[in-house]
């Protein structure tokens, strides 16, 4: 259907009251389809009452509360911050009452992609040589060792799709012990071990408290030809720590230029979810595509990752109504809890959110935000509920802990075991994450059109008449031609060195 001749608003549930404007809507336009005339200007992606809301009565959208309403609001009225509040009200969380078996395609008949397959069965979608730090005072170091060696890697090794310097800020300062300990330590071993890596080199300074021997012992690691350390103190300073550490990087060059890509079917792949920059039409257009692609790639015995738990708080009624058992769905309810005393014991609270620019684009409460957010996870049962960083060993659509923040959360995934990335954004992200290719889908065609140079897939199709389920299976084959090697426009732009962000809890002393 022509955009032209479709309605001016959107509606998304039955019982909803308010609509979301599909383009900018000027005062005294009547919208038929609603039987109402707006009383304000409405921008884009913004919502409208269809009917009188009395104070206090919840406002709904996506047949769900999204906040209440903080005085009268009138047919026609904008909705927006100025006349929605946040209110405690109960949930039904419902455990496994919507869970439903999954119709998996046969193992002859499921997609395939071309990847790497490791000495241990794993697959990764890129083969990287990964410079790991132990600590921010081997940041430089790290950052020089791979520096020393890209022109022979461009020259001499196709094979081998970079060395890369994973770098950050924490590592000493922090307790020893705790979550804040924890994660940081999982992020390191899932790096050390990510199948997207043939060889690790992991430096340290010496003296701080992420003793490389305390990683290497907790988790059992031994050196071997791809697996090696480098401790700046025993190596005699920072001169010495380079050329070892670039005469390490070289002997594993050849064997990592030995990995060629072969067949593997998409239960091989692991997929993190993410959205950020989000606007109004997140939660109506590339969300439920990519939980359509989600669909997909779980009917083919893939995994699918689902994070950033303040951004489903307010949807997890809907998440854990799918678990496959009470446990799973108590175990991510645990989490909402924690964050719950996580920010008031840090003097936040957990509609600390949308952003700016979320409100710009049309999102009111975090409970609307979150009930965008989760479409991103399709509708197949929730199979897990994972620790940040923790492996994940369950193959379905899983959920990860972790803040909102983009950068910070998909290194938890990465660490999980996600190999690729599809990341949706309405306002506009550049983000790119080595060493998981990371596409983007915009959730609109002027953003797409604007920043064509970032976006992979323009999702703003779906408000021009697009199916959600047309959309979704576009998105899956271009995640499979992406796993196969295809570079999405983050890896075009040459980003993902400075993204590697794990989460910092605690104190830094």
């Amino acid at each position: 259907m022509p955009s032209s001749e479709l309605p001016a608003v959107i509606r998304l549930g039955a019982d909803d009251n308010v609509v979301t404007a599909r383009t900018a809507i000027e005062p005294d336009a009547e919208i038929a389809v609603e039987d109402v005339t707006t009383l304000d200007p409405i921008p884009a992606g913004h919502k409208i009452a269809t009917r009188a809301i009395a104070g206090g009565e919840p406002v709904r959208k996506y047949g769900q509360i999204i906040g209440f309403a903080a005085c009268a609001i009138e047919p026609g009225e904008h909705v927006h911050v100025h006349n929605v509040e946040m209110q405690d009200f109960e949930r039904d969380y419902g455990f496994g009452s919507d869970a439903h078996d999954t119709a998996m395609i046969a193992e002859a008949d499921r997609a395939t992609f071309e990847g790497f397959r490791r000495a241990d069965g794993r697959v990764g979608t890129r083969n990287y040589i990964a410079v790991l730090t132990s600590v921010n005072c081997s940041a430089s170091a790290a950052r020089f060792i791979a520096d020393a060696v890209a022109d022979e890697v461009a020259a001499d090794y196709p094979n081998v799709d970079g060395v890369v310097a994973f770098s950050h800020q924490t590592g000493c300062g922090m307790a020893g012990s705790g979550d804040g300990w924890d994660n940081f330590q999982r992020v390191l071993w899932g790096y050390a071990r990510h199948p997207n890596f043939a060889g690790v080199l992991l430096v340290g300074l010496g003296c701080e408290a992420a003793q490389i021997r305390l990683l290497t012992e907790a988790y059992g690691i031994e050196t071997d030809a791809h697996f090696r350390t480098l401790v700046i103190q025993e190596a005699g300073g920072l001169r010495k720590t380079v050329e070892a550490g670039a005469a390490i990087v070289r002997e594993m060059l050849p064997l990592a230029n030995q990995a060629t890509r072969e067949t593997c079917p998409a239960s091989e792949l692991t997929l993190a979810l993410q959205c950020g920059g989000s606007d109004a039409y997140s939660g109506i257009t590339a969300n439920p595509a990519l939980g359509e692609a989600v669909n997909l790639l779980v009917r083919n015995g893939g995994t699918a990752v689902l994070a950033e738990t303040p951004e489903i708080y307010g949807a997890e009624h809907l998440l854990t109504r799918r678990a496959v058992s009470r446990e799973v769905g108590e175990k991510l309810i645990a989490r909402i809890k924690w964050w719950e005393d996580y920010t008031t014991r840090n003097g936040g609270e957990m509609n600390n959110n949308p952003s700016p620019g979320n409100k710009a684009g049309g999102l009111t409460t975090i409970l609307e935000k979150s009930l965008g957010a989760a479409a991103k996870g399709g509708t197949t049962n929730l199979t897990g509920v994972y620790r940040y960083g923790e492996p994940i060993d369950t193959k379905g659509f899983v959920f990860m802990d972790s803040p909102g923040y983009d950068p910070c959360s998909i290194t938890g995934q990465v660490a999980s075991g996600a190999t690729a990335v599809c990341f949706t954004t309405g306002r506009g992200s550049v983000y790119g994450c080595k060493p998981a290719p990371s596409m983007k889908l915009a959730t609109n065609s002027e953003m797409y059109e604007r920043m064509s140079e970032d976006m992979d897939v323009n999702c703003g199709e779906v408000l021009d008449g697009v199916s959600v389920e047309e959309m979704g299976a576009r998105i899956f084959a271009r995640i499979l031609a992406m796993a196969s090697g295809e570079p999405s426009k983050s890896e075009l732009n040459g980003m993902g060195d400075l993204e590697f962000i794990p989460w910092q809890i605690g104190a830094v002393m």
